[in-house]
């Protein structure tokens, strides 16, 4: 009998490694029900915690505090009288921020809401939590108040996944005082501390229970401070902000106002506009990464809460093309901080390869121990194109010709890597294929082990070239082109670049054109060469590129408008005439923002102002149902499907390219480009938008005022 040997598919990427060894850590995002749809998050920096809508972290669930990829803890639940608190209301204040309103249940000689409640949550330098008691019974009530506390030190990925037993492991030395608890987890270099404190302190300590037996007055007012210490690295910013009994108060430059500096002023007439923008730069602001490189504080933003609190390649700078038009701070420190991180060799383990910008980078315990490859993990084929689109398009705004010259030797070795690495079997085309046990199967923005997939459901084999990658690489090589003509002086290689890009637009167009369905591009290329016939919102981004030739723009912009693909809230990221499409499918029919808002702004590079603005009214419309933020993903339902959007169960949010997408879209609605020192718009505004005013928007090291009303606009310099 002939052994038949599997070849390897984005849903078992590397079939003859993977065996006795742990499957590669897991994109899609799984949440348990037990937190229940009203969870509530808090998020600063790297750190964020996960709770019910009463505050509480049950033991099995998901919720916790996590920071710098490590689980502090893992259970948290507050009992009044030895029952839990009924809610009255809950919700975020601030990203960082919330507060949870109780009441007490039914209890032996205490009736039900004579006891008041209010927690109130903050992240900062550390997690702080101030438990307030108010009694409105007409007589004395005598309570137990009970905080369970607990910790399993979980790196990230286990909680996504399988999180394994520590407990032998972890030391307990809890102050006999009562004012507070102390955990600590060591794993060779490893080490992990949870210190909790309590003002006042508790009356008793049993186990990992801190206890306060509360004799409350009619009246009275009775309330504890908790803090649980968050340490930051060396390289880390502290945090701005001071403890609870400071009153809140920042320390040094708030973040918030350095980013509202950077920013243009907002003068809308439109509140749909005003709202969402709004959200949309708190968000951004939330999600930072603040580090020193050398003498230098730069700011990156973090992908997305609760999973993605980390340097990422792909997000951070789709996130950083996003808002660049609304100030350079977050293309600066992204450009630096990858290139810091460019590969230099080759590394199965970590899909390294020289030239190579990374996929994302990791510091829980697993990855410092070896068992995970994310330190940092390069496993993605189209980051290296996006920097470089980055890097030109930061440049086009700031025509800061030092910086780019200063990155010379990153932009050879990204090119490099497209034509050598990049191009596995030099067909010409940007394919990928893991070479990790622990590696991702898809290398592209469609990441789960699904994302590509033919029209029917089938999983192609590898190694696969997506349509998108192929438009990132020829806008790619063009942009460069530019730098190479401009600050890097070499024209030689300008006009190499030009030519390469010319014959990739040629071959590309042929080999994933699809007649059939009225026309269409292929999702991407199999490991056989065959097309990878779903059709996709892919297409759509390629418009974004520029690949696409003008005599197709109209039949791919009628196709994303289409019933099949616009849901009227935005496009879907799969067809619904294609048998795999699930509107709840992590990338086989949800509709994404970001996406959206590059499909957008393909769409007006390409003249198709009408049908942007559609795309972007639906995705406003549908922020402003969703308290004014635009989560990572909605489910791909059609809008007469309900009132509102139904949201995709487990959707980072906030998440940085979905925050950063009404920026974009307002950019689109515009038509606001730099280019060779010079502004220019081109606006298509609805009529109920209204005027739109943008003042002291950065641009070339200088200052604009720009306004706009309908298809009418002027830019001049601000006084």
């Amino acid at each position: 009998m002939t052994n038949v040997v599997r070849r390897p598919t984005p849903a078992d990427p590397t079939p003859g490694l993977a065996a006795g060894v742990d499957a590669p850590s897991s994109v899609v995002r799984t949440q348990p029900p037990e937190l229940g749809p009203d969870a509530v998050a808090v998020v600063e920096g790297r750190s964020f915690m996960v709770s019910n809508a009463a505050g509480d972290v049950p033991v099995g669930t998901i919720g916790g505090l996590v920071h710098d990829d490590t689980r502090l803890l893992s259970h948290w639940e507050l009992t009044l009288g030895g029952a839990p608190l009924l809610i009255l209301s809950s919700g975020t204040v601030d990203d960082d921020s919330a507060a949870f309103f109780l009441t007490n249940a039914d209890l032996p000689h205490v009736p039900t809401n004579s006891v008041g409640v209010r927690r109130q949550r903050f992240i900062s330098e550390a997690m702080q939590e101030r438990i307030e008691l108010e009694c409105f019974a007409n007589e004395v009530q005598s309570v137990q108040l009970r905080l369970r506390v607990g910790t399993d030190f979980a790196d990230l990925f286990e909680i996504k996944q399988c999180v394994r037993d520590r407990s032998a492991n972890i030391t307990r030395d809890h102050p006999a005082d009562g004012s507070g608890l102390r955990f600590t987890y060591r794993n060779a270099d490893f080490e992990a501390v949870t210190d909790l404190k309590s003002s006042p302190p508790a009356d008793r300590v049993e186990e990992n229970d801190l206890i306060w037996d509360l004799r409350l007055e009619p009246g009275m007012k009775w309330h504890a401070e908790l803090t649980v210490a968050l340490p930051r690295r060396p390289s880390e910013m502290p945090s701005l902000h001071r403890q609870f009994g400071k009153g809140f108060d920042l320390v040094g430059e708030d973040p918030t106002e350095i980013w509202h500096t950077d920013c243009p002023l907002q003068d809308f007439d439109s509140e749909l506009i005003n709202r969402v923008l709004r959200k949309s730069k708190l968000d951004l602001v939330a999600l930072r990464i603040e580090q020193k490189v050398g003498d230098e504080t730069i700011v990156l933003p973090a992908a997305g809460l609760p999973w993605f609190l980390t340097i990422f390649g792909r997000d951070s700078l789709v996130t950083a093309y996003q808002t660049v038009c609304f100030g350079p701070r977050l293309a600066h420190g992204t450009l630096r901080m990858l290139a810091n991180y460019q590969g230099t060799k080759l590394d199965d383990f970590r899909d390294e390869e020289p030239g190579k910008i990374l996929h994302e980078v990791r510091s829980g315990e697993l990855t410092r121990t070896g068992e995970k490859p994310h330190n940092p993990y390069y496993g993605t084929s189209d980051a290296t194109q996006l920097w470089l689109i980055l890097l030109s398009e930061y440049w086009r705004w700031t025509l800061d010709d030092d910086f780019v010259r200063q990155y010379r030797d990153n932009v050879y070795a990204a090119l490099r890597w497209i034509d050598h690495y990049g191009d596995m079997d030099n067909d010409g085309y940007v394919e990928y294929a893991t070479r990790s046990p622990q590696g991702l199967g898809n290398h592209c923005w469609r990441d789960s082990p699904d994302g590509i997939a033919y029209s029917d459901g089938t999983i192609p084999v590898l190694p696969i070239a997506t349509c998108e990658v192929q438009g990132y690489t020829y806008d790619a090589k063009l942009r460069a082109a530019e730098l190479a003509d401009g600050p890097l002086g070499d024209p030689e290689l300008a006009e190499r670049l030009r030519a390469e890009a010319h014959r990739l637009r040629q071959r590309f167009n042929e080999d994933f054109w699809i007649d059939k369905r009225g026309g269409y591009y292929a999702v991407g290329l199999d490991g056989d060469k065959n097309p990878i016939d779903s059709m996709t919102s892919n297409m759509g981004q390629l418009l974004w590129s520029g690949i696409v030739p003008p005599e197709r723009a109209r039949i791919i912009a009628d196709q994303l408008l289409a019933g099949h693909m616009f849901s009227g809230w935005g496009v879907r990221t799969t067809s619904t005439s294609n048998t795999c499409y699930n509107p709840i499918g992590y990338h086989s029919g949800t509709v994404w923002p970001h996406d959206n808002s590059l499909i957008a702004h393909g769409l007006n590079r390409y003249g198709f102002q009408t049908e942007a603005t559609r795309i972007i009214v639906g995705m406003l419309e549908a922020a402003d149902l969703s308290e004014h933020r635009l989560p990572e993903a909605f489910a791909g339902y059609d809008r007469s499907y309900g009132r509102k959007p139904v949201p995709y169960p487990t959707a980072c949010t906030p998440q940085a390219w979905a925050s950063a997408a009404p920026l974009l879209f307002l950019r689109t609605l515009l038509g606001l480009e730099a280019r060779d020192g010079q502004l220019t718009l081109n606006p298509c505004l609805p009529q109920d938008f209204g005027r739109i005013k943008l003042l002291r928007l950065q641009a070339f090291g200088k200052r604009w005022d720009l306004e706009a009303i309908g298809t009418q606009g002027h830019v001049q310099l601000s006084e």
